[in-house]
């Protein structure tokens, strides 16, 4: 029984290293007022956890990119007092 115990807490911590962050594609966006260093901040974030910046918005402040959940966990933390927008990057149609 013990054996069995032991199997199951190995595969447990086995399964848990070899997890994967699930990538999504999201835009990011803040409003106006926002500073320019919390934008940076959140850019830097998604680039030193493996994500990559899509594009960078110049009409509003923000950008696209595809990204951990994880790290998106991060970034709408430090959004929050700015009332950031994350939402998911998908094709969009008229019909």
């Amino acid at each position: 029984m013990r054996l069995v115990a032991f199997l199951v807490a190995t595969l447990a911590v086995i399964s848990g290293a070899f997890a994967v962050d699930v990538q999504k594609s999201v835009i990011i966006t803040y409003p106006s007022g926002t500073p320019n260093s919390v934008v940076d901040q959140a850019k830097q974030a998604v680039r030193d956890n493996g994500g990559v910046i899509l594009h960078e918005y110049h009409l509003i402040k923000g950008f696209a990119a595809k990204v951990g959940e994880k790290v998106l966990e991060s970034v709408a933390a430090w959004g929050e007092p700015y009332n950031a927008l994350i939402e998911e990057d998908e094709v969009v149609s008229a019909l």
